[in-house]
């Protein structure tokens, strides 16, 4: 059975870097024989987690049915932009709400526990939004997630891209191959 692996960007924005980054990652990850699909969050809209909302009316339907893409998935990978030196709000209220049991048969954190990830990141600045990779590192860790070792945070992202959405570096390029291979295979 084909290993199936999830792509998202931690950015709803229209023209947003990460979204550009976590789509090249998709279409490298197409070129090692596993299943691939890039998750667009803005397709996903949830109100901000609150366990009185989840209580009087239950987990939204797009978290429910993001969960269960995540529940398929061997793993995924996160391009996450950097708010303020961590994870954007919108990536933080969708783990917060996908990892809430829906079921009291079902285990806990499901589409987390025991999966593998890798993160990347990109930015105008120099860092590449290398800051925000560190807290998105952790937490997911703490959540039962398989992270990969490597990272990569791409610097310059309005040079960093031709017009087709590829990375101009070579060595990024590799970078990233390499990530995702390692993605697979812990996946």
């Amino acid at each position: 059975m084909r290993k199936k692996f999830l792509f998202l960007s931690g950015s709803t924005r229209k023209d947003s870097f990460n979204t550009t980054l976590a789509r090249y990652c998709a279409e490298v990850a197409k070129t090692h024989d596993v299943d691939v699909e890039f998750v667009d969050l803005a397709d996903y809209p949830m109100p901000i987690f609150n366990q009185d909302l989840e209580s009087e009316s239950g987990a939204p339907e797009t978290a429910k049915a993001l969960k269960e893409k995540f529940v398929s998935a061997n793993g995924f990978l996160i391009a996450s932009p950097e708010y303020n030196s961590t994870i954007t709000p919108v990536l933080k209220n969708t783990i917060d709400w996908l990892s809430r049991k829906y079921d009291d048969s079902e285990p806990r954190l499901v589409c987390f526990s025991d999966k593998a990830a890798a993160i990347v990141s990109t930015a105008s600045g120099v860092l590449g939004g290398l800051r925000g990779l560190n807290p998105l590192r952790l937490l997911l860790s703490h959540i039962g997630v398989n992270v990969v070792g490597k990272q990569l945070a791409v610097g310059f992202a309005q040079e960093a891209f031709d017009d087709k959405g590829k990375l101009v570096s070579q060595d990024q390029a590799e970078a990233i191959n390499t990530i995702i291979k390692t993605l697979i295979r812990i996946g």
